[in-house]
């Protein structure tokens, strides 16, 4: 980092301790354009707009760090048409920077790079939009604090690649619960849990849409904040209302999203009132009359299994485990080929880019994506030539982006070398001595 005077470093440390002070910040901006450190102005002037999206003191800032000239003080003229922006692709972009043209036109940069961003890729992405969270505020009271959404259509077979996990769903919860006559033959209740264990960012929460899809159910996702309240006797109530959601809507599936902090181990719990909360979600899995839970599949999540409360693991609960890891080459190629939709590409080799990503999750490959239209974004606000993405935006992003998984992994090969009681971790073993990490 370049050395700065002690003035801006004080500036620095009066930012930290008050992020949403607009003007302070902008006179951090100031200071750095005049010291010649436009890079980090440029980074200042952007949070200054987040906060003021309308404020003209930091646009004009934006602009002049950018190296385009101060607005005028009347009222700007459409440039010539011989003044708007040259679209280029990446290998003819200019490599000096040049300053952007006076009254620099966006409107037109934009509309020329509407005509070149279609033909992207060979064929149209099938991944269907993110999954949105449930909003719920935890009062029973509110009609909408647990709303159950309708079946949306989302599959296993929109999963890119993950056929491990996919044969093991289909093996071990769906298959028994798709073939009615077969269930009644073998005595086979129309319930089930299951328990989706890895490593953070890597699609568990879709996963369970898309078991929901495929049984043709409702959604209702929980989390710790839906349920844990500050008065006794809430947080059970709590507990029991959402379950009761479940069973007026079933056939449901049911998400407990981390359920190390909805279901943890009593034991190692001091506070009496979560130690209720664990007791409460043990009775109702249970279901408090027989057939209680009929049509409600009670899925749950967490990033740490071995802080769960063992109980919740006994037969007749939680009793199925599955193991989600790391997006393989033809998951790694369906999520960037999400996230890079709808931005301005060129010349993207997806396998090649799916090749050099072993290791990244999904929310690192979304995050890799943002890197590199950050860094095409930037070079075209200096340059005034507006370009496409390249695989040389992607790949320099992919080089910075270690793997966020690593230090789950890291605690993993503990459990799994000296806690794997009754072969619980089979699966993480066998997949660290695969990756040769155990």
């Amino acid at each position: 980092m370049p050395d700065h005077s002690p003035l801006i470093q004080s500036l620095r440390t009066a930012v930290a301790g008050a992020p949403d002070d607009v003007p302070l910040r902008l006179h951090l901006a100031e200071l750095l354009i005049a010291g010649g450190h436009h890079d980090e102005a440029v980074a200042e002037a952007a949070v200054a707009l987040q906060h003021a999206p309308g404020d003209p003191q930091a646009r004009e800032l934006m602009v002049r760090a950018m190296g385009a000239p101060e607005a005028p003080q009347t009222p700007p003229q459409t440039p010539p048409q011989s003044q708007a922006p040259q679209v280029l692709p990446e290998s003819q972009a200019p490599q000096v920077p040049q300053a952007p043209p006076t009254g620099f036109n966006w409107q037109a940069a934009e509309d020329q790079v509407g005509d070149v961003v279609p033909p992207r890729f060979v064929e149209a992405p099938q991944t269907p939009e993110a999954p949105q969270a449930a909003d719920g505020t935890g009062d029973p009271g509110n009609a909408l604090a647990w709303e159950v959404e309708a079946p949306d259509g989302v599959r296993l077979a929109d999963v890119g690649g993950m056929q491990d996990v996919k044969d093991r769903l289909e093996a071990a919860f769906l298959a028994p619960l798709r073939n009615p006559e077969l269930r009644k033959l073998y005595g086979k209740s129309l319930r089930g849990g299951l328990l989706l264990y890895g490593p953070p960012g890597c699609g568990k929460t879709f996963i369970a849409r898309a078991v929901a899809g495929e049984l043709g159910a409702g959604f209702l996702s929980i989390s710790v904040n839906d349920v844990l309240d500050m008065w006794m006797g809430n947080s059970e109530r709590n507990m029991h209302e959402v379950f009761a959601t479940a069973r007026r809507q079933a056939p449901c599936v049911l998400f407990l999203d981390e359920l190390d902090a909805l279901g943890a181990k009593r034991s190692r719990t001091a506070h009496s009132g979560m130690r209720n909360t664990v007791n409460q979600l043990l009775t109702e899995l249970d279901g408090i009359d027989a057939g209680a839970n009929e049509g409600v599949f009670v899925l749950a999540a967490t990033n740490v299994p071995w802080d769960v409360d063992n109980a919740l693991r006994r037969p007749g609960r939680l009793d199925r485990t599955l193991l989600v890891l790391p997006p393989d080459a033809p998951a790694r190629e369906a999520i960037l080929r999400y996230h890079l939709r709808e931005r301005p590409v060129a010349g993207i080799d997806l396998r090649k880019l799916a090749k050099v990503t072993d290791g990244l999750s999904g929310a690192d490959l979304a995050h890799l994506c943002e890197a590199a239209a950050e860094r095409a974004l930037l070079d075209s606000a200096r340059t005034g030539t507006v370009r496409m993405i390249g695989m040389t935006d992607l790949m320099d992003a992919a080089a910075t982006i270690p793997p966020s998984s690593d230090p789950w992994f890291a605690s993993a090969r503990n459990v799994a070398m000296f806690a794997n009681e009754g072969g619980m971790y089979d699966d993480l073993v066998t997949y660290l001595k695969k990756k040769r990490k155990l």
